[in-house]
């Protein structure tokens, strides 16, 4: 735990900045992210348009569970966020939200998903996201984040949940199906990572963070970087077995991730020439990796609309 002193919303910051406030804590960004793997787990346990009002209900409740999340892990790393350049703009480092508020406010979030996913979908679904919670704040960000080179290869656990979730939001139960999209977003987020990490590497070791890019060369990481692209594009794949899906679905994820590759590929052999900084262009990598993981699942939803 971390004890970092009480901060108070400066005056003068008005009802518009403290709602601001409360929404950066959250972190939408990344919880769109795990929506676009929630709901096309949906369409495929349907075998086509689920339930309107179950897709709503499960949208609220996972928004409002990794909304918990990201709050609790803005409280507990907010001795990290204040020294790292991507975050010192965060609501926390900023002295905006209080952190005792900021708890109260992840608690309330975090029972309204758990009522919302239960009484709306299934306790099994709920159940689900609590545990995504629960190891997000204890696993990763209490535990591993600041203990080993690995903490995003398993502490990444937390963010494969959302297709469990929408495909027993629909179902009642788990299959082999949304198991591997499970495993699809296990193995895509350590090189969607890694190269964020390469960008800010020195923001990393800077707060002792030991995130790969910090304890290993740039060449090392690529390396990584590759293997775990190669392992993502072969476990969508997969998907295509297990779930039954049309001819659309392989020939999209096919595709893109066979670019997938080449972009770690690239980034590899920039790596070995010596590059880096601008001339490495992690991010290049990052942000393909963000439209790649959102493309797949979306054929993955369409697919049984059109077979």
């Amino acid at each position: 735990m971390h004890n970092a002193p009480s901060r108070t919303v400066p005056v003068g910051t008005g009802l518009g900045g403290v709602v601001r406030a409360y929404v950066g804590l959250t972190k939408p960004r990344i919880i769109e992210l795990l929506l676009v793997t929630t709901i096309p787990a949906m369409f495929l346990a349907a075998g086509g348009l689920p339930p309107l009002g179950l897709v709503l209900v499960t949208f609220v409740g996972g928004t409002l569970s990794a909304a918990a999340a990201n709050v609790f892990n803005s409280v507990l790393d907010r001795d990290i966020d204040a020294s790292m350049r991507r975050t010192r703009r965060r609501p926390m480092p900023r002295d905006l939200v209080d952190p005792r508020a900021a708890y109260a406010f992840a608690t309330v979030l975090g029972i309204g998903s758990l009522l919302m996913l239960g009484l709306g979908a299934n306790w099994l679904s709920a159940g689900l996201s609590l545990l995504a919670m629960l190891y997000y704040v204890f696993v990763y960000t209490i535990w591993l984040k600041r203990r080993t080179p690995q903490n995003i290869v398993w502490g990444g656990v937390a963010g494969c949940f959302p297709p469990l979730i929408g495909w027993t939001a629909v179902t009642g139960s788990i299959a082999l199906t949304p198991l591997v999209l499970f495993a699809i977003v296990f193995f895509w987020t350590p090189p969607h990572t890694w190269a964020l990490g390469l960008r800010y590497r020195e923001d990393y070791a800077r707060v002792d963070v030991p995130m790969l890019p910090v304890v290993a060369s740039a060449p090392v990481v690529t390396r990584q970087i590759l293997v775990y692209a190669v392992l993502t594009v072969a476990t969508s794949l997969v998907l295509w077995p297990a779930a039954g899906t049309g001819w659309l679905y392989p020939l999209v994820a096919g595709a893109l991730g066979a670019w997938l590759v080449v972009e770690a590929f690239q980034l590899l052999r920039r790596a070995r020439a010596g590059q880096t900084d601008a001339a490495l262009n992690p991010m290049r990598l990052f942000h393909y990796s963000n439209s790649y993981l959102a493309l797949v699942f979306i054929a993955a939803a369409v697919d049984p609309l059109v077979f």
